[in-house]
């Protein structure tokens, strides 16, 4: 059973306090979901601040934290998303050195039309509650995504959010809201995703700055624990794929996949980004700059099927216009949701620019 901690009351306590000020003056304090836009301010009352709109992590790149000459290298590469690694890639005798590196590169580096992420310590550790510190202290300074590995409960959830908002609430004025990706890397992990994705749907105990953006699957970490030994085939980790790729669409979430660790191999890399992609999966984590191409091509629709569904989304309107429901395209058979498969396909195509924006 979840104990309720202070600042989860404290956290509930200002969601209600925001709604009830969109109806009364008598509120008190406005909550961190009174935000400040380039548009202006935003109250969003009964609704979560959203996660990035149309940001795409087709791959994300990992990086050491504390290696300058890599992250200016990989500014320059066009990756949907650059995560800043303080876990795996810091020896723990770097971890300092490294917080401090990630805050330089926030404030120095460029990345064009990047996602930056970074990836903290595991939860429920003085570690990661002082990469919590480091990266959400300064004003000004924060990343637009933060990856949390091992997520095991709802209870670690809590955790995140907890020092998240004492850390935001003691230093700074405000924040603005940052994705949040969170990591399946354990049996437990993997049986709690569903309480672990509601924790940030309910407005008890919702975050009130990070939102929840995506659910990212740690292989080795899984295989580890479950005993089981990698393959090219990936058969021992098909269950635990598509367990999180239903979370993540259960609740409006991008999936990213298995890290590839043979990163020369092309030919292995291809055949997983599209394995992967077939499953549902939006993107796919990667450790070298020459994983890139190969892997966001694979998250990507081709030209061909583009060309199919655009002649089918028009074959589409005109049986509507005609009072037609299922009709014969291609010698296929097309029905609803055969057009929602179209219809994903040429969203995918416009973020990427292949397909002029939909006219309103």
């Amino acid at each position: 059973m979840m104990l309720v901690s202070a600042a989860r009351v404290a956290r509930a306590a200002r969601s209600v306090g925001s709604r009830a000020g969109a109806a009364s003056a008598a509120a008190g304090p406005v909550s961190r979901r009174h935000m400040s836009t380039e548009e202006g301010d935003c109250e969003f009352g009964d609704h979560h601040p959203p996660a990035q709109k149309n940001v795409m992590r087709r791959a994300l790149l990992y990086l050491p934290a504390n290696d300058m000459r890599k992250v200016e290298k990989a500014a320059k590469l066009n990756v949907d998303c650059i995560c800043l690694d303080l876990e795996d890639a810091v020896a723990l005798n770097r971890k300092e050195e490294a917080r401090e590196m990630v805050i330089k590169v926030l404030e120095t580096v460029d990345f064009g039309d990047s996602d930056v992420a970074v990836r903290i310590n595991p939860l429920q550790t003085q570690l990661a509650a002082d990469d919590i510190t480091a990266i959400f202290a300064r004003s000004g300074v924060q990343p637009q995504t933060i990856v949390v590995p091992k997520v095991d409960s709802a209870d670690d959830m809590d955790w995140l959010f907890d020092h998240v908002y004492t850390t935001v609430e003691q230093t700074r004025e405000e924040a603005d809201i940052v994705d949040l990706l969170t990591q399946v890397e354990s049996p437990m992990g993997l049986l709690n995703l569903r309480s672990i994705c509601e924790m940030d749907t309910d407005t008890v105990t919702e975050s009130l700055s990070l939102r929840m953006n995506g659910l990212i699957f740690g292989s080795d970490d899984y295989c580890a624990a479950v005993g089981a030994t990698r393959t090219a085939v990936g058969t021992e980790l098909l269950y635990a794929r598509q367990a999180v790729v239903t979370h993540a669409k259960a609740f409006d979430l991008q999936a990213i996949d298995l890290v590839n660790i043979n990163f020369n191999d092309y030919d292995e890399l291809t055949a997983e980004c599209n394995d992967g992609a077939r499953m549902g999966f939006t993107g796919k984590q990667i450790i070298h700059p020459n994983q890139i191409e190969t892997t966001q091509t694979a998250f990507s629709p081709s030209d061909d099927r583009i060309a199919f569904a655009l002649a089918l989304e028009e074959a589409f309107l005109d049986h509507q216009d005609s009072g037609k429901g299922a009709f014969t395209f291609n010698d296929q058979m097309i029905d609803m949701p055969t057009m929602l498969q179209c219809q994903a396909v040429l969203a995918m195509a416009r973020k990427i620019g292949k397909v002029p924006p939909k006219a309103e």
